[in-house]
């Protein structure tokens, strides 16, 4: 059976719903987060010096990536996410009675370790697989890159716990043999994945787009546009609309990471629709006659027209482009915050991050085999050639305001070295990534109740400094599943993505991360 959009956004509320107190391993007094005034999510998103060592090495791997932009991405963070949290979850597992590692080849020891011995697996587990996804500088204290300041490098973090990083044993007899051997049997695993890692995650299914940046063929189709290099920006060049595009100034977008379905999922998958049981994404064009897409177009040009101050910034806040954590590592700074929020010990979050990465590399997988199973276009390709040679309304640029311009200058509120990103357009990415580690982090506290918020100073925005906004932005989200909406929502007002794309990336989001949850259970069990 294949459900229909409306039947499975309803049939997965009802599963989440359903489920809740079956299967989750917190406090029933999670629920509290849900009373009282909102808490201030940007204060517990930093580490701390109480934090434990999961949430350590999760923001060291967060902090990595956003050193790292042109060699990471969505995807390539969802993996990074599941592959340093499966090694410390498999690590921590050789310690307990019950729980089973997750990788074939994970450590298995006879008896119980300390809690330090188990910390200090962990730590080998999660730097092992941080040197194998990334190449830096060994540096005793600190790297440095634009606009974000400085960071501890993995070495310096390991050294700072007591550790040596030139440890490379993997005597079972030593708790950093059991980290390395742990790290060892996931990078194995992952390197055999099909994300051709080891090759600089170059595509291997040869896709080739049918529009060129300054050609489009098929409207239907997504275009690689010509944007802005960081060059450009620096030399002062701010025209979104070149008439030639050649470096150092411009570049063409290439899609990113096509090669994606072929990765195996943690989850279940169905092996004759490729996506989740019972779930098969229509598609913006299912009716062969281009209608909703037709109404996707209009809507989107509607819902941008004239944004404001705070649909602009929750625009930026959800954006999650270079130099960021992109949005798998967002929801997975949203979970440690709750989780310093709530007091979580290290036994409660290594579980937590090892269904949450999973989740999102699940939720990566499917997004990615929908958008190159479609193809479609984007709102810059959409909304320009159908309304072509007419005046329209759009944002004209940073400071600018909107006005009227023809329909093939219509312009998205995205920095203009972005403008849209690189890759086809349906299913929202953000939709399914954000309903997936809503739905983990659900099960995971026993409560929809979220109640966190998070405040924008006033001229804070990146795109229009000094400007926007005029007075400061609350974004605030009583639920996890508002929290997850918003994300979703905030790619339209960005000019990003469609509703179709929204609606049922967060159908698809919510079903793989629920599928997830579950299936780690069989490991935290023991049953697996």
């Amino acid at each position: 059976m294949r459900l229909t959009l409306a039947k499975t956004t309803l049939v997965v509320g009802a599963l989440v719903a359903a489920t809740t107190v079956a299967v989750t391993t917190h406090t029933p007094d999670a629920a509290a987060a849900g009373s009282g005034p909102a808490w201030p999510i940007d204060t517990y998103g930093t580490t701390r010096s109480t934090d434990n060592v999961v949430l350590k090495w999760d923001e060291q791997l967060l902090s990595t990536i956003r050193a790292y932009p042109p060699q990471t991405g969505p995807t390539i963070t969802a993996r990074a996410l599941a592959e340093v949290h499966t090694a410390m979850y498999d690590a921590w597992a050789a310690y307990d009675q019950t729980a089973v590692g997750a990788t074939p080849g994970a450590p298995v020891l006879p008896a119980n370790g300390s809690a330090a011995d188990r910390d200090q697996a962990m730590s080998y587990a999660a730097y092992r697989t941080l040197a194998d996804l990334f190449q830096w500088q060994d540096s005793t204290s600190t790297w440095y890159f634009p606009n974000k300041g400085a960071y501890k490098t993995p070495d310096a973090l390991l050294r700072s716990q007591g550790y040596d990083p030139a440890n490379a044993s993997t005597d079972l007899g030593t708790p950093a043999g059991v980290g390395n051997a742990a790290a060892a049997a996931v990078i194995t695993y992952r390197q055999a994945d099909g994300s051709n890692q080891v090759n600089g995650y170059v595509d291997t299914t040869a896709y080739t787009p049918k529009n060129t940046w300054d050609v489009v063929k098929d409207k239907w189709s997504w275009q690689p546009l010509c944007v802005l290099t960081a060059d450009g920006i620096k030399a002062g060049l701010t025209d979104p609309f070149p008439t030639t595009c050649s470096g150092p100034n411009y570049a063409i977008q290439k899609a990113l990471t096509p090669q994606w379905k072929t990765i195996k999922t943690f989850g279940p998958e169905d092996p004759t629709t490729e996506y989740p049981p019972n779930f098969a994404p229509p598609g913006p064009n299912a009716d062969g006659t281009h209608t909703q897409a037709t109404a996707d177009i209009d809507n989107e040009l509607a819902v941008t027209s004239n944004l404001s101050d705070t649909q602009k910034m929750m625009a930026e806040y959800w954006a999650d482009g270079p130099n960021s954590e992109f949005p798998p590592g967002h929801m997975a700074l949203f979970a440690s915050a709750f989780s310093r929020m709530k007091g979580d010990t290290v036994d409660q979050d290594v579980k937590l991050f090892f269904a949450l990465g999973n989740a999102l590399l699940d939720a990566s997988i499917f997004a990615w085999t929908t958008k190159f199973q479609y193809d479609s276009e984007r709102p810059t390709t959409g909304i320009r050639e159908r309304y072509k040679g007419q005046m329209i309304t759009s944002w004209l640029g940073p400071k600018k305001g909107y006005g009227k311009v023809p329909g093939e200058r219509w312009l998205p509120y995205q920095a203009l070295n972005v403008v849209t990103p690189g890759f086809p357009e349906y299913v929202s990415g953000h939709s399914t990534f954000s309903a997936a580690g809503r739905a983990v982090i659900n099960q995971f506290f026993g409560t929809d109740n979220f109640n966190a918020k998070v405040t924008l100073p006033a001229g804070s925005s990146k795109i229009e400094p000094g400007v926007t906004p005029a007075k400061p932005v609350v974004l605030s989200w009583k639920t996890l599943d508002a929290m997850a909406d918003q994300a979703g929502m905030s790619r339209r007002y960005g000019g990003i993505h469609f509703e179709s794309a929204d609606q049922q990336g967060r159908a698809l989001g919510a079903l793989t991360g629920l599928d997830v949850w579950q299936t780690a259970q069989k490991y935290f069990k023991g049953t697996a």
